[in-house]
């Protein structure tokens, strides 16, 4: 199945979407991590499509949306919330399912405690919760800020499959789209990731803006948490806390991965399916 790039001026910036599925009538948000495009969610959201309909969109400063000219004030999970209302409710979009990676399972706790209250459905988080664990964050930041850049694009495949090994089995066929979807070339003509090194100024000038637990104790909704048994950003004890504050996740362990999975098997499809049909 077939998606449609579209783009939408969402609080004053462009955000480019994929939309999959658009015959269907229900929804799923799906929204990617920190330093990565909406085409993390292409397999998944292939599957989906079968009977969702699905939007994946580029959070501002990655892939093919605007980067911020106020960085300061917008790579944040507020405005990241901002930007989701305003493209359901420019979609036409009442009620839907989220599923968010990492950071886009962040932006899922915002909104659904905040301006997109009452709207979503179900709240899926890959590898995700309301406190995460300091060194993972570091250790993302130290990468995510200072971008590799290489002379091929091979190397940045080779550098790609060393720091997302933690998402588990990918083909080869995957990780060559992994890499030719998160790829942009620099004015001295060398590649690097698709996206702002700006955008981790969100980790200096909001530095407590992953710790969720007040919203998270807010929420209502049904929650199922996916993480990487080998997860060293969304650790155990924090699920275990999950499972009995607020409202009550479901957590299921991915064996063969870490932060996050990829959600490209079909064991992985099987979970997320079944939690947005109800089961």
């Amino acid at each position: 199945m077939n998606a449609t790039s579209r783009y939408l001026r969402c609080e004053g910036r462009e955000l480019h979407f994929l939309e999959w599925g658009a015959q269907h009538d229900e929804v799923v948000i799906a929204w990617h991590g920190l330093a990565r495009t909406c085409r993390d969610m292409d397999d998944i959201a292939a599957h989906l499509a079968q009977r969702w309909r699905v939007i994946c969109p580029d959070t501002i400063g990655r892939g093919l949306s605007q980067w911020s000219p106020e960085p300061g004030s917008e790579y944040c999970l507020a405005f990241y919330a901002r930007l989701a209302t305003a493209l359901v409710d420019q979609l036409g979009i009442e009620r839907f399912h989220w599923l968010g990676t990492s950071m886009g399972g962040a932006i899922g706790i915002k909104a659904a405690a905040g301006p997109l209250r009452g709207r979503l459905r179900r709240l899926l988080l890959n590898d995700n919760g309301p406190s995460l664990a300091a060194p993972a964050i570091e250790r993302i930041r130290s990468y995510a800020g200072s971008p590799a850049a290489f002379d091929t694009v091979t190397e940045l495949e080779t550098y790609f499959r060393t720091v997302y090994k933690p998402y588990g089995w990918l083909s080869d066929a995957q990780w060559r789209r992994l890499t030719e979807t998160s790829v942009r070339r620099l004015p001295d003509g060398r590649v690097t990731p698709h996206y702002d090194p700006q955008m981790v100024r969100q980790f200096i000038d909001h530095p407590n803006d992953y710790e969720l637990w007040d919203e998270w104790d807010t929420l209502t909704l049904p929650v199922l948490c996916l993480r990487g048994v080998d997860s060293d950003l969304l650790l155990r004890e924090t699920t275990e806390q999950m499972r009995h504050r607020g409202p009550r996740a479901a957590v299921v362990e991915i064996e063969g991965c870490g932060h996050a999975p990829a959600l490209n098997t079909a064991a992985q499809f099987e979970l997320v399916e079944r939690f947005f049909a109800g089961h």
